[in-house]
């Protein structure tokens, strides 16, 4: 298919810039792929709009503050954004602007006055840098004294409360944007969950810069995705493939989620494990294990309209976005959510 194929108009004053005082407050467009229908809902309904029995997963990796300013000795400024930890103390990142092998960035801590001198060791064919420490300090305690969240770049101002960019349930540090879709829930809507029979699991997916880059090219299908990392316990695999064999729907909060769970299937059943994944889901695609998708509204042209497209149909997935745009939605991170079952 052809990238021009997953483009819809989108006015700017219906990006979410900030989030809603109660997280559940966020409308909820309900989508039936079997009737094509949709209806709108609140998210705080959501246990009630889920069945008995119903098996909820989310990914429960928490957003680290990944990204660094800092200056390189000539005083030009440098972004670092953290990725993944290597081998010791090693990172991969994003740097810009793209720097060479040698170049060193000094980075301000924030308590002692301080600076930290990061050094450019390599550069990767996809972009990225390796980079490492000179010194005393760590990565970790650079990212504690002057890290901040990497919040997606349509959002123009820092959050007064960095948590709302964390899902109430992130526990797993290592992921450079949140899951977003898990943003809506509250203690209290998994409280109702729980009451509502409706079972919840985790696995972990560490979201990378990756899930959101832009597809350059044309044709779908020449797009390769960025390698990203997830766990699955033996206990939830046993659990969602009891699940699945006794005809009980797999709900997946989020299309990292979504992504975690395809990748890990195979003819025998769900695998259990620490895996990468670099799985690319467009229409087409065969869904094995994830029956319905709690979901947020996308980017145009991104790899996640994909995936959802995927999961319904691309004429209904269109046909949602622009009931929504009508409806004045909030759209992409912070802001309104689906469920698409």
């Amino acid at each position: 298919m052809n990238v021009d194929d997953f483009d819809y108009d989108l006015p700017t004053e219906l990006i979410a810039q900030e989030p809603l005082q109660e997280r559940d407050a966020a409308r909820l467009l309900v989508v039936n792929r079997e009737r094509g229908t949709l209806r709108h809902e609140l998210f705080r309904h959501l246990p009630c709009l889920l069945r008995r029995g119903d098996l909820l997963v989310a990914n429960d990796s928490r957003v680290i503050p990944a990204r660094l300013s800092g200056r390189k000795t000539t005083g030009g400024r440098v972004e670092l954004l953290l990725i993944e930890r290597q081998e010791g103390d090693s990172w991969l990142a994003m740097t810009r602007p793209r720097l060479a092998p040698g170049a060193q960035v000094h980075v301000l801590l924030g308590r002692s006055g301080e600076a930290a001198t990061v050094r450019v060791v390599a550069r990767c064919d996809d972009g990225l840098s390796v980079l490492q420490l000179d010194g005393q300090y760590s990565f970790e305690q650079v990212m504690t004294e002057s890290g901040v969240l990497p919040l997606p770049s349509y959002i123009h101002r820092e959050l007064s409360d960095p948590e709302r960019y964390q899902t109430v349930y992130s526990r797993e540090e290592g992921s450079v944007a949140a899951p977003t879709a898990g943003l809506h829930f509250t203690p209290q809507v998994l409280n109702e969950l729980d009451d509502a029979g409706v079972e919840r699991l985790f696995v972990t997916l560490h979201v990378g810069p990756g899930t959101f880059a832009p597809v350059r090219a044309q044709r779908i299908e020449d797009h390769t995705m960025h390698e990203e990392r997830y766990s699955i316990t033996e206990k939830t695999a046993m659990r969602i493939n009891c699940a699945k064999q006794q005809g009980c729907r797999v709900v997946a909060v989020g299309t990292t989620t979504a992504r975690a769970l395809e990748s890990a299937w195979s003819p025998s059943g769900l695998r259990s494990g620490p895996r990468s994944t670099r799985l690319f889901i467009t229409p087409g695609f065969q869904f094995h294990v994830v029956d319905a998708l709690i979901t947020n509204f996308h980017l145009p042209r991104s790899t996640l309209l994909m995936l959802v497209s995927a999961f319904a149909s691309h004429d209904l997935i269109l046909e949602a976005y622009h009931v929504a745009v009508a409806e004045r939605y909030r759209f992409f991170s912070l802001g309104d959510a689906m469920l698409i079952e």
